[in-house]
C-alpha cells in the first residue's frame, strides 16, 4: 500500500509516500498563488491508497481529494517520534507560525503552545528581514553565524522590526551583527515557549527554520542541551501524515 502524507504549509506544499515501511518518495513544492494545483501535480506522481492532510490549505485539498485531515500538532508529533524515539519535546517553525509539543513516553502529544496570532520568529519574519539587509536567506544566516558580536533588535513584529532594522542600518549598525541579533531574538522568544513545557528527554526541531543552522546554535544554547535536527526538517509533518496514513505510527 502506499501510504501518502500532504503538509501545505503557507510557503511550501511537502509531500511524502510510505511503501513497505520504507520512504519511496519525498518533495517540496512552493505552495504559490495554487496551492490546490501544486497538490494535484504532487499527487500526480504519487497516486497514493491512502492520503492524510495536514497545515493550512488541509480543509481546502480535503474537498477536492479523498483524504483525512488531522492537525499539525498530530502530524508533526508523529514525524518526530518516527524519526527521534527519544525526543520528548518538537519545536516546530514554519513559514507562518512556531509550535512547542511536549511527547509523553509513547509518543503521544501531552501539550503544546503555539503561537499563531503573528509572524514573529517565523519564516516569513526571517524573510522579511534578510530582504531589509539585502541578504538572500542563505547569506542571512551566514553572516549572523559569523558576526562578532549580536546587535540589538527590540520588535519581534515584522513590520516595527523592519522599519527598526532600517533605522540601524542608516545608523552605520554592521549588517552581520543585525542579522545576528535577529536570529539570537528568534531564538529567545522560541526558547521562552518551549521551556514552558520542557521536560526530560531530546529536544527534536523541525519546520523550515530548522534548515537554519544559526538559529538551531542559538536555541541550543538558550535551552541549555542539543538540539536534534533532522536531514530533511521541512518534511517532518508530511512524513508524520504517510505514517499516519499506513497506521505505522508507533
Amino acid at each position: 500500500m502506499l501510504a501518502t502524507g500532504l503538509d501545505i504549509g503557507s510557503r511550501t506544499v511537502k509531500l511524502v509516500a510510505i511503501e513497505g515501511g520504507r520512504v519511496v518518495l519525498e518533495e517540496v513544492a512552493e505552495t504559490t498563488h495554487d496551492p490546490l494545483g501544486v497538490c494535484h501535480r504532487l499527487l500526480d506522481g504519487a497516486r497514493p491508497d491512502r492520503l492524510v492532510v495536514t497545515g493550512y490549505g488541509r480543509h481546502l485539498v480535503q474537498r477536492h481529494v479523498e483524504a483525512e485531515a488531522v492537525t499539525e500538532i498530530r502530524a508533526a508529533a508523529a514525524g518526530a517520534r518516527h524519526l527521534r524515539p527519544a525526543a520528548r519535546t518538537v519545536i516546530d517553525i514554519g513559514g507562518q507560525d512556531t509550535k512547542a509539543i511536549a511527547l509523553d513516553d509513547q509518543g503521544r502529544v501531552r501539550k503544546f503552545e503555539m503561537n499563531d496570532k503573528c509572524a514573529a520568529g517565523t519564516g516569513r519574519f526571517l524573510e522579511v528581514m534578510a530582504t531589509a539587509l539585502a541578504y538572500t536567506l542563505d547569506e542571512f544566516a551566514a553572516a549572523a553565524c559569523s558576526a562578532p558580536a549580536a546587535a540589538r533588535v527590540n520588535s519581534m513584529c515584522t513590520v516595527f522590526a523592519e522599519s527598526e532594522v532600517v533605522s540601524l542600518v542608516a545608523r552605520r549598525t554592521p549588517r552581520d551583527q543585525l542579522a545576528l541579533g535577529i536570529h539570537a531574538a528568534i531564538a529567545e522568544r522560541t526558547a521562552a515557549m518551549a521551556r514552558r513545557l520542557l521536560g526530560d528527554g531530546e529536544v527534536f526541531f523541525c519546520g523550515g527554520v530548522a534548515r537554519n543552522g544559526c538559529v538551531r546554535a542559538r536555541l541550543a544554547e538558550e535551552l541549555g542541551r542539543p538540539v536534534h535536527t533532522p536531514d530533511n526538517p521541512q518534511t517532518v509533518a508530511a512524513l508524520g501524515c504517510a505514517l499516519l496514513a499506513g497506521d505505522a505510527t508507533p
